[in-house]
């Protein structure tokens, strides 16, 4: 028992996840410090409401960096599904529930993610460079295609699903609401099922074998090029998740507004600890890196910062963050060495 507190302290020294927990501490605590406001009920609801969307984009971003690849293209696919669906439905004059416009994106995000992963596991094309033409693509359609423009209504459906709350809470101090939307259920059931498949299917295990080594995942017994297209077939229905909840949100259907997106999702999940080479890294830290991110864009008010300042902010983050996870890949590579050698030489 004596020798168990320091060895868990030894174990979460190491882990990338501890030190990410630390810096957002330290941040809420200053930011509480300025303005006391942050630990506010109401302000701790906005914040977990901004987590929604860009959480979900995280979850996918995620299994596609931990796979040894970079997805930019989720903020346009995401954007193309919302439109579509919620233009369809409008010329329908659709009055229904928000469970059609949900089937419907989730349907078309399957079938662009698929587009995305045949290239990228059958043709046996980088990532970045298919993400990043397919993001052309997808906006190309929308702006083609669909001549898309700001849609200000939205179907009944999707508006009542966008503003039900789960509860209000209320700041005691300044009198402020603010509500619990009942689409933060949706994130956390993503979560949860996305943490269900890495921890305990061997398709989870899969996606990290690829990222480790694709030959290795091979001779392992991964069928590769199914794992990955069936990975992004999951990855473009959730960013479609995170469209259609963008829009029902919003109350409005903007086609452009979560383009550019993808950087500071990206750097949140490196942020997390997941290594950028692939292979390595937790949904724990994926969520601590992005919860940085948003916290850091929707608190410097409270700061007393202007808001001009926060991509200044948000690229600091980005070069740290891959900084620190090239630094642990060079750690971790010439550790490998070393062990080599040593065995090697017992040879």
């Amino acid at each position: 028992m004596k020798g168990g507190t320091p060895t868990l302290m030894k174990k979460l020294t190491r882990r990338n996840e501890f030190y990410v927990f630390l810096v957002l501490l330290v941040l809420c605590l200053l930011i509480e410090i300025r303005s006391g406001q942050f630990f506010s009920p109401n302000n701790l609801v906005d914040i977990a409401s901004a987590m929604i969307v860009p959480g979900l984009f995280a979850i996918g971003s995620f299994l596609v960096i931990v796979s040894g690849g970079v997805d930019v293209s989720f903020p346009a696919l995401a954007s193309l599904t919302m439109y579509a669906t919620t233009k369809m439905l409008l010329d329908a004059n659709y009055q229904g529930g928000a469970v059609l416009p949900i089937v419907i994106a989730l349907a078309i995000g399957a079938v662009l993610g698929a587009f995305n992963g045949l290239f990228i596991g059958y043709f046996r094309l980088p990532a970045m460079i298919v993400t990043l033409g397919s993001s052309s693509v997808f906006k190309g359609i929308m702006q083609g295609a669909l001549n898309s423009k700001q849609l200000t209504v939205i179907p009944p459906g999707m508006r009542r699903w966008g503003t039900s709350a789960l509860f209000i809470a209320r700041n005691p101090v300044s009198g402020l609401t603010s509500r619990m939307y009942v689409t933060f259920i949706a994130f956390i059931v993503v979560l949860a099922l996305v943490f269900f498949l890495l921890r305990f299917t061997m398709f989870g295990r899969g996606i990290y074998a690829i990222g480790g080594s694709e030959v290795s995942a091979h001779r392992a017994g991964f069928n590769v090029i199914r794992t990955k297209v069936i990975m992004y077939v999951l990855v473009g229905m959730i960013a479609s998740l995170a469209g259609i909840i963008r829009a029902s949100m919003m109350q409005q259907a903007h086609p452009t507004n979560m383009l550019g997106m993808e950087m500071n999702i990206i750097a949140g999940v490196v942020l997390g600890g997941t290594a950028i080479t692939g292979g390595r890294g937790t949904l724990t830290g994926c969520m601590l890196g992005t919860l940085l991110i948003v916290i850091v864009e929707n608190s410097m008010i409270l700061l007393g910062i202007p808001t001009s300042w926060r991509s200044v902010f948000t690229g600091v983050l980005i070069i740290v963050g891959t900084g620190v996870s090239a630094y642990q890949t060079i750690v971790m590579n010439r550790s490998k060495r070393v062990q080599t050698a040593k065995k090697e030489v017992a040879a």
